[in-house]
């Protein structure tokens, strides 16, 4: 029982807890950056590239035969996956920036002073201080 009550503490930590949701706000959000980029972004880039279709590319290093099929090297579904962690890489970038610009910024910490003006002849002197240096007039 020492081995539940064990995983138990682990289970419930803050950070373990603050993980499990950070990954699946993270699969979610995942969803969308997938779907600006397929659905937002790749359309536009495929009509100025002229309809190229990169998953087609590949090079037949054996034909195939009775027995076997074709052995080819794919590069174009690689330039595909590239292209597109690229554009889900800015995707997030992009999006990122944004929240961050709307967070709230912590106001500054309150700095005290550390001089005071001296009532009788306007000078700026030490906030503990008792006597004006300048006028020497006694201070309350």
């Amino acid at each position: 029982m020492n081995f539940v009550k064990e995983f138990k503490e682990f289970a419930m930590r803050g950070n373990v807890v603050d993980m499990a949701v950070g990954i699946i706000i993270g699969a979610a959000f995942g969803k969308i950056v997938t779907s600006l980029v397929n659905d937002v972004i790749m359309p536009p880039i495929g009509l100025v590239l002229g309809n190229v279709d990169f998953s087609q590319l590949s090079v037949t290093l054996r034909e195939a035969t009775a027995e076997a099929e074709a052995v080819t090297l794919n590069y174009g579904m690689f330039i595909n996956t590239v292209l597109d962690f690229v554009l889900v890489a800015f995707a997030i970038f992009l999006l990122i920036k944004q929240v961050n610009r709307f967070k709230r910024q912590p106001e500054p910490a309150a700095v005290e002073p550390t001089t005071k003006e001296c009532p009788k002849c306007c000078s700026s002197i030490p906030v503990k201080a008792s006597r004006c240096p300048f006028c020497t007039s006694e201070l309350a």
